[in-house]
């Protein structure tokens, strides 16, 4: 099940929902001691890897971090193939005022809000299936 392609399918199904929590950006030199479980994402760049967690967990842990965000998953199957999705969501949200990191996983593209903006985010969001 490789998902969906077609842009115009991907951008009326998306189906945007608001994951409870709240979400931190910090980076760290080793995964060593740490519990994945814990992580929700991570990547790992030439300077550090970069994890995407809980802010309680991040102060749990000490880890510095720097804007407190939402987590915002489009639940439609979209293929890693699929052009346009992002750059039409994230034009969306940037005319809105709205910065966005995003992470495209195997089945859906996840968005990072700043926390203020999660409501309005939501709604710039679903109004593409309307």
């Amino acid at each position: 099940m490789s998902g969906e392609k077609d842009l115009e399918k991907l951008l009326k199904s998306m189906k945007p929902q608001h994951n409870s929590g709240d979400y931190v950006f910090c980076k760290v030199a080793k995964l060593e001691n740490l519990d994945l479980n814990d992580i929700e994402m991570f990547f790992k760049e030439k300077e550090a890897i970069t994890l995407i967690l809980k802010k309680e967990i991040a102060e749990k842990l000490n880890l510095e971090y720097s804007v407190v965000m939402s987590w915002i998953t489009l639940t439609v199957h979209s293929s890693l193939e699929a052009i346009g999705l992002t750059a039409a969501f994230s034009k969306a949200l940037s005319e809105n005022g709205i910065s966005c990191n995003v992470v495209a996983a195997y089945y859906h593209d996840h968005i990072f809000v700043s926390t203020k903006d999660t409501k309005k985010a939501v709604e710039i969001l679903n109004r593409f299936s309307s």
